[in-house]
């Protein structure tokens, strides 16, 4: 079956997920490409380090999860039925060590395999990538059943900004000689138990991680069951007040503006999936909008405008950001271009993605500032951000 960019399937349609399956990947390009699985808890937490198996640890601790390099090819040996309970999702990725963005590889490919016939395959190409030097390629999840989504997205930062995404650290070279003596245990179904002071270390938990995205990068999440996503609008320099607020855009084309400071603004979305805190005034404090998955919520683009008492600045000399907290992990956007215009009043950092399946997003940074003097809104052409196609702002 030829999958594509964002595709999800149960892969018993294809395959026996009870029997053993073969996962190749391959990147043709010019840098030097490093592949991982992810075994990852409903939380879409690296729990576990055990169970991050790439070139430097080759096999899960039962043998569930085996990796081999074959040629130019890196291929992983799977035997799903034997994961712990603990182990909800696995997660295929590349990333680059060194030079080089994955716009610039010739061909990206995944394949499934079981008893030397294909089962599922993805194409890419430098054409699906921007800046990302890492990408998410594929996820195989537990629904009931043993599912797959084609992911093919990712951000910047290459194998430690994988890690801090799922919650890993990295290896000393201590823990890699560990590791590398566990793998070897495994390639001669040989398992020893780990010694006590190893199976500390990887127990251990690491702390919330912080990534920053800059205009052209993004990243793919899945949110914690039950917890609201929280977008906040900040900002360093002292005596201004920036309002934060969203388009919402509906599968369907409706288009509702979410803010607290015009008339013509809404404080939530009639579902109640997208809502605002309320204008805030009081230094210190943040404006907030909590947003929560819906399937009928296509993307909701975030912008910041600069209160009229601002006077003339630009949103990078004042320090203005945007933060996304999706449960311990936080991304942000600071306004890093240092050219906008003084008189530019809005500031869209970025949108928010829905995916198809429940509590999924994607968020892309922007960055897309409003003409000189414009008071209009941010506005939609077709699923395409555009900057002052939107009314004026009613004041209250």
């Amino acid at each position: 079956m030829i999958f594509s960019r964002g595709m999800r399937d149960k892969i018993a349609k294809y395959l026996n997920p009870t029997s053993d399956i073969e996962v190749r990947m391959r990147i043709d390009g010019n840098s030097v490409y490093d592949y991982c699985c992810f075994g990852v808890d409903k939380d879409g937490k690296l729990s576990d380090d055990r169970y991050m198996v790439f070139y430097n640890q080759t096999a899960s601790p039962q043998g569930e999860i085996r990796y081999q390099v074959t040629g130019k090819e890196v291929r992983f040996q799977l035997n799903l039925s034997q994961l712990p309970q603990t182990i909800d999702k696995l997660v295929f990725t590349a990333s680059i060590d060194g030079n080089g963005t994955m716009k610039d590889i010739k061909e990206c490919s995944f394949q499934m395999r079981q008893s030397g016939h294909e089962g599922i395959d993805l194409q890419m190409s430098g054409n699906d990538f921007q800046s990302e030097k890492a990408i998410i390629v594929v996820e195989v999840y537990r629904k009931g059943e043993w599912r797959i989504s084609a992911v093919a997205s990712g951000f910047n930062g290459g194998i430690s900004a994988l890690l801090a995404f799922y919650g890993g650290t990295e290896m000393t070279s201590e823990q890699s000689q560990q590791s590398q003596q566990v793998s070897q245990q495994v390639s001669q179904q040989a398992i020893q138990p780990v010694s006590q002071q190893s199976q500390q270390v990887v127990e251990e938990k690491s702390k919330p991680q912080k990534i920053s995205l800059k205009k052209g990068e993004k990243v793919s999440l899945e949110k914690n069951a039950g917890v609201p996503i929280i977008i906040e609008n900040g900002w360093k320099a002292k005596g201004k007040d920036y309002d934060l607020k969203a388009l919402v855009r509906y599968r369907n084309g409706k288009l509702i503006y979410i803010g607290a400071a015009n008339a013509d603004e809404s404080l939530q979305t009639p579902d109640g999936a997208v809502r605002h805190g309320g204008d805030v005034t009081c230094p210190g404090k943040l404006e907030h909008i909590d947003i929560t998955w819906h399937p009928d919520i296509a993307s909701v683009a975030v912008s910041s405008y600069s209160a009229l008492e601002n006077g003339t600045g630009s949103f990078h000399r004042y320090g203005v950001y945007v933060r996304i907290k999706n449960g311990d992990q936080v991304i942000e956007i600071p306004a890093e271009d240092t050219s906008a215009n003084d008189r530019s009043y809005t500031l869209c950092f970025g949108e928010i993605v829905y995916g198809e399946m429940r509590n999924t997003f994607e968020v892309s940074a922007l960055e897309m500032y409003s003409a000189p003097n414009s008071e209009n809104r941010i506005g939609y052409r077709g699923n395409k951000v555009v900057m002052d196609i939107g009314p004026r702002g009613q004041t209250k």
